[in-house]
């Protein structure tokens, strides 16, 4: 009971920061607490990063909220995931995502077991968890609706851009040590929104940082 308080708390807390209702009621739905470890779990309804091993962090839920709402994704859709970390993240888009499909590519091959563990216990059966350097995406499932990069990458990767059908939307952090976070938008070009900073981990492999 006193964490599904915490997680209502959470939800009003981002209400008031114009977070849309649909990105709230999917996330009242994952049970963010089956998303991080044992001992974080007090704090499994803050609005902070928390630590999820192997170096790696679970992302404050006001920036997976910010990012599930730039990316407008709709039931249906087809959506890569680049950083799967726990699945929270992963687990949110596919709720958002209804009947569609979230491919979540994560290259930390024990943290790619906790993230399908955690997706079973929330009952997630639209999540497919694959262990890969994600900075050359994940052309055998492509093209996608929407990519979510969760990993800040040294620039905006046209190994992304180019899995992204017609219309379709990509939200990355670019930088090394602080990021901006870019909305862009593949059209007959790409629109390029600059969102605010951010900081993230490091997203590695080709055509990411030096791992």
């Amino acid at each position: 009971m006193e964490l599904e308080t915490q997680k209502n708390r959470l939800i009003g807390e981002l209400r008031q920061h114009g977070i849309s209702e649909r990105v709230l009621e999917a996330m009242r739905r994952i049970p963010r607490h089956l998303f991080v470890p044992e001992q974080e779990l007090r704090d499994a309804y803050a609005d902070y990063p928390l630590p999820i091993g192997w170096g790696q962090t679970i992302s404050a839920p006001h920036m997976v909220a910010i990012m599930c709402d730039l990316l407008d994704i709709q039931d249906g859709m087809s959506i890569l995931e680049i950083g799967a970390g726990s699945g929270y993240h992963a687990a949110v888009m596919g709720v958002l995502a209804g009947s569609g499909h979230v491919y979540t590519v994560e290259v930390i091959a024990p943290l790619a077991s906790f993230a399908r563990e955690n997706l079973k216990k929330a009952g997630i059966t639209n999540v497919t968890v694959v262990v890969e350097y994600g900075s050359l995406g994940l052309p055998r499932f492509a093209p996608y609706d929407r990519i979510s990069v969760a990993a800040a990458s040294p620039e905006i990767l046209d190994t992304l851009t180019g899995q992204l059908k017609s219309n379709g939307k990509l939200v990355i952090p670019v930088g090394k040590n602080f990021q901006e976070l870019y909305l862009v938008t593949k059209t007959n070009g790409l629109k390029k929104e600059a969102k605010g900073g951010v900081v993230f981990v490091p997203l590695v492999g080709k055509k990411g940082f030096p791992y």
